[in-house]
């Protein structure tokens, strides 16, 4: 629940309440020493979206935002301090103890909301009609951005997205196992996606990837081509090869309507990227709110970055659909600490440096806020990464939290749309997947209007509610699986990047 929201700024309602329980409200503009606020004299200058203490917080005692634990106080702080970075510690807590309540049988859900969709043959549902390029190596990344650039300017079936490019820097270099595994699961995820019609996987022809790992299915066989760039005559061949077979390609995917499809058809990827402490506040719980409108017409929501659960997994795990999945959630977790652990690093490395600028002290504080985006539904399953998703309703996927890697990974799993929230802004896109952004707070937004496509600032300046954004995002979401156009495809933004395990050979 939010407290002394409203417009314009008073002494009043300058600072946001997020819980009863909390010691810590949050100033929704620039504050200044000496400035009385809900009694309080401020003793320093507050930034907009910072903590400033409501009550005495002695050394060593926890210190509670959203009425959960953030940290301990590393001095003793006063009413009206900043509360940050320079007083407040991170502490890993333990989750390991959970119970998961009896769950009744998840029930079949009936949309009543509806959106023009392509319908594949295994039953999924596009949201765009693409034509997709696929380096399996590196060394095929530059031919396979000529190819896309090739049909840049060339007409195409109005029905048909374009022909897009997904180059990346691995394939080759890698030790196989589980490094190789990986890449190819993301790689064929993004091969037989949803929104993609028909794809050419295209290699060197020496790598590790080798191409005739994805090629010989006969289920795939008529929209799916492989080639190499040693038995094609080099670049310039291997572009007039690429070239004729997409041409047979467009011709396909030129056949495909868009026909009315339920809301049920809807994958939706979660994400967040450059958040403050508004995110926490107004975009997520905005989010989540579609989130759960989503679930109740049968939908499935993915939420990801395994990065940005910890310290606030018990709320996911008091939400689980049984103990094997909670126990699913918490291998996770334990799996990444020990990934962490190999490079001497922790889930407190998270937070960058916008991210505290933006007013989130530690890695506890920014997860809380994260785990907002998924709403208030149970959690049905667990995916790794790049995994294919069959379960609706809300389900996680172990994903890092760095954006262009986590939507790569959803991508792969077959999220047909992804919703991105931000505080301090983000460009990023992806090349086959329409991507939402939404601002936490109205500053961003009309810095970069031309990347946004909704202000949930509205909700800290009392313009608006929680509901009500949740609302538009869910009606926004709906026309742009119809094909109304995101900013960031507009804008032209195609970022791929799988993760790489490692090591390098």
């Amino acid at each position: 629940m939010l407290y002394a929201i409203d417009n314009p700024a008073t002494a009043a309602n300058s600072a946001i309440l997020l819980h009863p329980a909390d010691s810590v409200a949050i100033a929704r503009v620039p504050l200044r020493a000496g400035q009385s606020v809900q009694d309080i004299t401020l003793l320093s200058d507050i930034p907009a979206g910072h903590k400033i203490a409501i009550r005495e917080i002695s050394l060593g005692q926890p210190v509670y935002r959203y009425g959960n634990l953030i940290g301990f106080a590393t001095a003793a702080i006063h009413p009206g301090q900043h509360v940050h970075t320079h007083n407040l510690s991170y502490e890993e807590l333990d989750t390991q103890s959970f119970e998961i309540p009896a769950r009744p049988a998840r029930p079949q859900k009936t949309s009543t909301k509806f959106f023009q969709g392509y319908r594949r043959p295994d039953g999924r549902i596009g949201t765009r009609n693409y034509l997709a390029v696929v380096a399996a190596s590196n060394c095929a990344a530059y031919t396979a951005n000529l190819i896309a650039d090739s049909f840049r300017d060339e007409p195409l079936p109005l029905n048909v997205d374009g022909v897009v490019a997904f180059p990346h820097g691995d394939g080759c270099g890698q030790a196989m196992g589980q490094d190789t595994s990986q890449l190819q699961r993301t790689l064929e995820g993004v091969l037989h996606h949803p929104n993609v019609a028909a794809a050419l996987i295209l290699g060197l022809g020496c790598e590790v990837n080798q191409i005739e790992h994805y090629l010989g299915r006969p289920s795939q066989s008529e929209t799916l081509h492989g080639l190499t760039l040693q038995a094609s005559g080099g670049t310039r061949g291997t572009l007039e090869a690429a070239r004729t077979q997409m041409k047979r390609f467009i011709e396909m995917a030129a056949a495909t309507q868009r026909t009315e499809v339920p809301a049920s058809a809807i994958t939706l990827g979660l994400n967040c990227g450059g958040s403050d402490s508004f995110s926490g506040i107004t975009a997520n719980p905005a989010l989540g709110h579609c989130c759960d409108l989503l679930v109740d017409q049968g939908a499935t929501v993915v939420l990801a970055e395994t990065t940005e659960i910890f310290g606030a997994e018990h709320l996911l795990l008091a939400r689980a659909r049984n103990r094997e999945v909670a126990a699913k959630l918490l291998a996770c977790i334990e799996k990444y600490k020990a990934y962490l652990r190999q490079f001497g690093g922790s889930f407190n490395d998270n937070p960058s440096p916008g991210n505290k600028d933006g007013g989130l002290t530690n890695i506890l504080e920014k997860s809380l806020g994260a785990v907002a985006k998924a709403g208030t539904t149970i959690l049905e399953d667990v995916y790794d990464y790049a995994e294919r998703i069959t379960s609706p309703g809300f389900v996680f996927m172990n994903t890092p939290g760095y954006d262009p890697v986590s939507l790569a990974g959803l991508a792969a799993g077959g999220a047909n749309l992804i919703a991105f929230t931000t505080g301090r802004g983000s460009a990023i896109g992806f090349p086959s997947i329409p991507v939402l952004k939404i601002a936490s707070n109205s500053s961003t937004y009309r810095r970069m209007q031309e990347n946004m496509d909704i202000n949930a600032g509205r909700i800290a300046d009392g313009d608006s509610t929680v509901e009500k954004v949740g609302a538009e995002i869910f009606e926004t979401l709906l026309r742009v699986a119809s094909g109304e156009r995101t900013r960031a495809e507009t804008l032209g933004h195609h970022e791929f990047v799988p993760w790489r395990i490692g090591p390098f050979l």
